[in-house]
């Protein structure tokens, strides 16, 4: 078989960010393309087919362009650099796209999916965001949601989760009803914390600009110049998705996130999450954006755990009917 050889040079600061063992971006390209990569001082060496090596080298010089301009690259990037290729997106508009800041961190999409789905939040009344998990379907609502309410957008945040291994045993568990659903809501607070200074997040909270909530109390409101988000929506019952969609009020966005492989309901128990795309598919104003393992974030071992698990399912039959 034919090899091709071929070294470019990259600038220092680019060789750092290849170097970089917790990275792995250059693991990650050899996993994708199967072609030798090899870094020595500032230049890079290429070897493999023709094609392989061409491919890389074309991801190369997007990843060197990247850093050129200020973003922290992963091996996560490399995926979206080739998914910004394969359709033809300039995969600037994927990074340059700054949801929001906190303490020097910048909250950005990392792949073309979540690029779409960031868009098709601002773009949209209702969205609905389903995939694994780590796909970053909840966090980056969340940080549209606070920037949305620091742009005065919206008047308040409400974030809400079924608290389904609680069911209707809520009243047995100690403490007030904060601290009976804090399992549930836990998560949320986390994210939050993650985005907002403490005494901001206290200040809101108290004022009733962000209210986090279990799915039950929203049940007979109407929620007005709100940003709305459900959590876990594959875990609502068809009846509970009818409600909480129905509680949209004028000025308000909705955004409902959820892993239909993930359904804790009984088997006999039909999810809202799924019956909901055959209803509402094609419906103007509402966008399904789909998320799959390529999306996923984390740590890459999470990637092929997520993968591993969808083909179990397939191969043996066990995945959740609708």
């Amino acid at each position: 078989m034919e090899t091709l050889q071929d070294v470019l040079s990259v600038p220092n600061e680019v060789a750092a960010e290849l170097a970089s063992i917790d990275d792995g971006i250059l693991e990650a390209l050899r996993d994708r393309f199967g072609c030798s990569i090899l870094l020595r001082g500032n230049r890079v060496t290429l070897e493999g087919r023709e094609a392989d090596v061409a491919a890389a080298r074309t991801v190369l010089d997007e990843l060197v362009e990247l850093v050129d301009a200020g973003h922290e690259i992963g091996p996560g990037t490399v995926d979206a650099v080739l998914g910004a290729l394969e359709e033809s997106a300039d995969v600037r508009d994927v990074f340059e796209d700054v949801i929001w800041r906190h303490r020097g961190k910048k909250i950005t999409p990392k792949t073309v999916n979540q690029k779409r789905y960031v868009d098709a939040i601002r773009a949209r009344t209702i969205t609905f965001g389903i995939g694994p998990a780590g796909t970053g379907k909840t966090y980056l609502a969340m940080a549209l949601a606070v920037a949305a309410l620091a742009e005065r957008e919206v008047g308040r945040i409400i974030l809400t989760r079924p608290a389904v291994e609680a069911g209707e045993r809520l009243g047995f568990l100690p403490g007030d009803m904060l601290a009976k659903v804090d399992p549930y809501l836990r998560p949320l607070f986390d994210a939050l914390y993650d985005m907002l200074d403490a005494d901001r997040l206290a200040s809101y909270m108290e004022k009733g600009a962000i209210e986090v909530a279990p799915l039950a109390f929203m049940r007979g409101r109407t929620l007005n110049d709100s940003f709305v988000i459900l959590d876990e929506a594959q875990n609502t019952s068809p009846e509970q998705m009818q409600m909480f969609l129905t509680r949209l009020g004028f000025g308000s966005r909705v955004v409902v996130t959820g892993d239909v492989t993930q359904v804790d309901l009984p088997r006999d128990q039909a999810s809202g999450l799924i019956q909901v795309q055959e209803i509402l598919a094609g419906v103007e104003g509402i966008a399904f954006v789909e998320f799959g393992h390529q999306d996923v974030v984390r740590h890459k071992l999470v990637q092929r755990i997520v993968e591993a698990y969808r083909l179990h399912a397939e191969e043996t039959g066990t995945q959740r009917r609708r």
